[in-house]
């Protein structure tokens, strides 16, 4: 049975309710997701191998992980980002029960290894994030974007956020947010994405697909 901690979904949803935004902002945000349509890597798919500082510049090889066994990775637009910061929290409840099965879990972002150390030192997580510069990698997994030209004044006047002060890259490119599942060989078993950064999947869903993997191979249809 449940304890009384939310969701990550009630979590979110909890957000969405409270949040108070003016009606031109809503409605430039309304236009962006109707005309997003990221495509990610499909179930089936190899994962495309990286290599990706940690905020204490420490590399970290997707090979090596593999060799470990099977890696979750979940793509996020950054700290700054209230609907990330509920992800990495739920990310962060959920990484024993994923390590338990012998899988690793890593977040990659496009922000400054600066934003990602600061971030972690009021917000200690169990797990590496990597600093994903000009979202290359993320680009290698179909979620790259550059954010509308009609979103970035509301980035910088409303929210008082300047993804060029923030990003590694100093751009407005960011990923969709999506999290892939991959077993040992760096096959995709399951994969989640979607430009309404105000969603994003359970993490307590990821544990049963790994327990699967551990099994035998694992296909989502």
């Amino acid at each position: 049975m449940r304890g009384t901690m939310a969701t990550l979904k009630e979590r979110l949803e909890a957000m969405r309710n409270g949040s108070k935004l003016k009606p031109e902002i809503e409605a430039a945000f309304a236009r962006y997701f109707s005309e997003a349509h990221p495509e990610p890597l499909a179930n089936g798919s190899r994962i495309p191998h990286f290599s990706l500082p940690d905020h204490a510049g420490r590399i970290v090889s997707s090979i090596d992980l593999l060799q470990q066994g099977p890696l979750v990775i979940t793509f996020f637009r950054g700290t700054w980002c209230p609907y990330c910061n509920a992800e990495m929290a739920a990310l962060n409840d959920a990484y024993d029960s994923i390590r338990a099965t012998g899988a690793e879990l890593v977040a990659i972002s496009p922000q400054s290894a600066q934003s990602a150390g600061d971030y972690r030192s009021e917000h200690p997580l169990k797990f590496s994030v990597l600093i994903d510069t000009n979202a290359r990698v993320a680009e290698s997994f179909g979620l790259a974007y550059i954010l509308p030209d009609y979103l970035q004044a509301f980035y910088r006047h409303a929210f008082r956020t300047d993804l060029t002060a923030i990003n590694d890259g100093k751009t407005w490119r960011l990923p969709v947010p999506g999290r892939f599942i991959a077993d040992r060989d760096g096959t995709i078993v399951d994969v989640e994405a979607n430009a309404d950064y105000r969603f994003r999947p359970e993490p307590e869903a990821i544990v049963p697909i790994l327990k699967r993997l551990a099994l035998g191979p694992v296909r989502k249809a």
